[in-house]
């Protein structure tokens, strides 16, 4: 990402890139609980391991290079940070695309989110092997009272229903439809954008672009549309192309753009920044 390979890049690509060698994937999809391993397999295994210095020691000389070192201390950071690992199952409905409003639908919902966040983390499986997000949404507009009319759900499997899992998840069910109001979720309102503000955000994708190409960084990785509304909207917006290297490379300029300190033309076949002030 920091060396300019976009959003992401395969081990291949960086091998044929900065150690002349082709990696053969053939033996990818490969049994690797067969025993004996053919020479196929462990020359396809020892190719994961050979090149590793060289395309380490060219991408610490290209980061050297790019003075970029500090984006991927501030990317690891993110990474090495145990908080960002922290999955709370009382905040677990924060991950839902939320359909309704209605507080016992949000109760449930949370509830339910929770109880799968629990058990995710019990069984160790992703949360989808658990229950899948439609099935909350739809437990969270049925409110199923009984084993018979759970079995009855599209989204939930007729084996989940009438297990072990179907008394818990009707539970879950009955706590969320009497949760307290100070304890009912409250999803962030949908922002509308004042009149007006479209062609902002549109100068504010052109910048965003012509950054990012002039970086070689993939534009989604700076920022999304979601992230140019707010930045429109509001100068301290607490968004991640406002902050660290990609404020660096970005936002101060789109604070810029967006108060007549900076200005954008079209020279030729490219798209020129000219300061005003």
């Amino acid at each position: 990402m920091v060396c300019g390979f976009g959003d992401s890049v395969g081990y291949d690509r960086l091998v044929e890139k900065f150690a002349g060698a082709r990696i053969d994937k053939g033996s990818r999809f490969t049994d690797w609980s067969r025993r004996p391993l053919s020479g196929k397999q462990i020359g396809y295994a020892l190719d994961d391991v050979t090149h590793l210095l060289k395309v380490y020691e060219a991408l610490c000389r290209q980061l050297e290079k790019s003075q970029r070192a500090h984006w991927l201390e501030e990317e690891l950071g993110v990474l090495t940070d145990n908080a960002t690992y922290d999955q709370i199952p009382e905040e677990a409905w924060r991950r839902l695309k939320l359909r309704s409003r209605n507080t016992q639908y949000l109760g449930v919902a949370k509830e339910l989110a929770a109880w799968r966040e629990r058990e995710a983390q019990r069984r160790n499986m992703p949360r989808s092997h658990v229950l899948k997000d439609e099935a909350i949404q739809e437990l969270a507009a049925e409110m199923p009272g009984t084993i018979k009319n759970l079995a009855h759900l599209r989204a939930v499997p007729k084996g989940l229903a009438e297990g072990p899992a179907g008394q818990k998840l009707l539970a879950a069910i009955q706590a969320g439809s009497i949760l307290a109001a100070e304890d009912i979720p409250k999803p962030n309102a949908q922002v509308v954008l004042p009149r007006g503000l479209s062609p902002l955000i549109s100068l504010l994708k052109v910048l965003l672009k012509t950054k990012c190409d002039a970086n070689d960084v993939a534009p989604k990785l700076v920022a999304s549309v979601s992230d140019l509304e707010r930045i429109a909207l509001d100068d301290k917006a607490d968004v991640p192309a406002l902050h660290g290297w990609r404020k660096e490379i970005f936002g101060a300029d789109a604070l810029d753009l967006k108060h007549g300190r900076l200005a954008m033309t079209a020279k030729g076949k490219r798209v020129e920044l000219i300061r005003t002030s």
